[in-house]
């Protein structure tokens, strides 16, 4: 299923807005660049997207295709961008398809902590209602009960060896498993949270989903906002 990423993109302007973030939102291709080289001064980085290379080991065709016009490959200068801000404190919030995104910069990858793996990397069709766990009791989940939300939940990703996951679910429809869905991370001397929940505006409107994110964003701001 496609991905309505400006309706996702409003649902988290408007869990920051009370925050004190004033969002700037960049798009499209030309967008990427722009992002990261707006970050001087700016205190969070918010990924929701899916700009990537559409080339590589494992990627369907129907990707491939679509590459001269839809690949996205962050510049030098957008790298170092992020590499500053990171360096100065600065937080990050991925979201939902961030993990797919940038496949060509292993960094990337490293900061959020985990990597989509064409060929290996799945989640199972959008539906049914999902039973996400609380299993930490950290800053982000302390005090927030279990919550059940339609969202897509991704699986055998390529994942850092020293992820501390906040949240948790069991993949509907396949074999069950349970995968790790959210968690917390200081690297590069910043402060970074990959949420991989987010898919649509419904899953924002869980309450229990809502204050999480608010919380990631809270902790990824060394604790400022409202």
């Amino acid at each position: 299923m496609t991905h309505d990423f400006p309706a996702t993109t409003s649902c988290l302007t408007a869990l920051l807005a009370p925050l004190g973030v004033a969002s700037e939102v960049h798009e499209g291709v030309d967008g990427v660049d722009e992002a990261f080289l707006a970050l001087p001064g700016a205190d969070l980085l918010v990924v929701n997207a899916l700009r990537w290379t559409m080339t590589g080991p494992g990627v369907p065709d129907r990707y491939r295709e679509q590459a001269d016009a839809e690949g996205a490959s962050p510049s030098a200068a957008a790298r170092a961008a992020f590499a500053d801000h990171l360096a100065g404190g600065g937080g990050v919030l991925a979201v939902h398809t961030a993990a797919l995104c940038f496949d060509d910069w292993p960094e990337w990858g490293a900061a959020l902590g985990a990597r989509w793996v064409w060929g290996r990397s799945q989640h199972p069709p959008l539906g049914p209602e999902i039973d996400v766990s609380v299993v930490g009791d950290g800053d982000l989940v302390g005090g927030v009960e279990g919550f059940s939300l339609v969202d897509e939940v991704y699986g055998d990703m390529d994942l850092a060896g020293d992820l501390d996951p906040q949240l948790a679910a069991p993949q509907p429809v396949t074999d069950g498993r349970t995968m790790p869905l959210l968690w917390a991370r200081e690297h590069g001397g910043g402060r970074v949270v990959y949420d991989a929940l987010g898919h649509h505006p419904p899953s924002y409107a869980v309450p229990e989903h809502a204050e999480i994110v608010t919380r990631a964003a809270r902790w990824a701001l060394g604790g400022r906002g409202g």
